[in-house]
């Protein structure tokens, strides 16, 4: 399958600061990709990067077959990507965000119907005409994520999706996540929560002070061998 997300040499500085370095990424169509590590690994970085939100200070990357230094607004227009935080706007409510949404990315009619089915999904919709300034943590991130895959993109980037989410919202999560492979999307996951990383993903990258320590299978990191290996990695 043709690689939807390509990085070679991904690096990122902010000044002095380099927070990542020479990192090299493939992710094929209908594949998925957990990005995990400690806070401060880097991980938002590379995704941001992929997003198109943030610019690289050196190296490749291609996201949908399109080159994200040259073209980031092409590059956007081929992701649904969930922010680690923000993202949201606090004054307007799940449904005016979905509104919004299908017109920035002159979605066909008939779109209500999946916003309605997602919205159930996430258990969100009795909160659909509730602004999100009163939403809790979690429900922020269910309507992030929901907002991420809504409208059934080429790349799926969820940074932090399961962070403060109940089981509801994880499985949620992982059922988009799913559907999203199924569609032909390459999706990548960032989180620091190993268990979920590998439910969720099929091959699984550690990152460490910006840089690539480990790339194995996710399966390979389940268990309290894979979270004994996991530690070492990091340490």
């Amino acid at each position: 399958m043709p690689a939807l997300v390509e990085t070679r040499g991904l690096s990122v500085a902010f000044g002095p600061v380099l927070a990542v370095s020479e990192v090299d990424l493939t992710v094929p169509a209908g594949a998925s990709l957990a990005l995990v590590g400690r806070n401060g690994a880097g991980k938002s970085t590379t995704l941001r990067a992929l997003a198109g939100v943030l610019p690289p200070t050196g190296g490749q990357v291609w996201v949908g077959g399109v080159d994200a230094r040259r073209d980031p607004f092409g590059a956007r227009a081929r992701v649904g990507y969930c922010p680690d935080v923000g993202g949201l706007i606090p004054r307007a409510t799940p449904w005016e965000h979905l509104s919004l949404s299908a017109r920035l990315r002159d979605l066909p009619t008939g779109w209500q119907a999946r916003a309605t089915e997602l919205l159930d999904r996430f258990d969100l919709a009795g909160v659909a005409d509730r602004v999100v300034s009163g939403f809790s943590h979690g429900m922020g991130r269910r309507l992030s994520v929901l907002l991420a895959a809504f409208h059934e993109p080429d790349v799926l980037l969820l940074d932090e999706p399961f962070d403060g989410v109940d089981p509801i919202g994880v499985d949620a999560t992982l059922s988009v996540v799913r559907e999203a492979q199924l569609g032909g999307a390459a999706v990548l996951v960032s989180t620091h929560l190993l268990d979920l990383a590998v439910l969720a993903c099929e091959e699984a990258v550690v990152l460490r002070a910006g840089r690539v320590v480990a790339a194995s299978p996710a399966a390979e990191l389940a268990g309290e061998a894979g979270a004994a290996r996991y530690r070492a990695l990091l340490s």
